[in-house]
């Protein structure tokens, strides 16, 4: 990934910080929390298994989105403190 594309631009200080804090909402942790105890014991259907997948790729990309907003908010601080 180049520095461009890990930067995210177009975007205000503000926004990045509540990005990097983003989380998910509560009823989709909630069922999550349940869907992830439901596999631990082996009891999901299919159906169920491909909305665990489903909501773990999202949480993927939030966890990506929040590491960038936060490498952009170091970046900005370097570049604030550099000049």
């Amino acid at each position: 990934m180049s520095l461009e594309t890990e930067i995210l631009t177009g975007v205000s200080v503000d926004e990045l910080e509540a990005l990097a804090a983003g989380v998910l909402v509560p009823t989709t942790q909630r069922r999550l929390d349940d869907l992830v105890e439901g596999a631990k014991q082996n009891r999901l259907s299919a159906d169920e298994e491909r909305e665990l997948d489903t909501l773990l790729h999202q949480v993927d990309q939030l966890n990506l989105l929040k590491a960038r907003a936060r490498y952009t908010i170091h970046q900005l601080g370097a570049k604030v403190f550099s000049t």
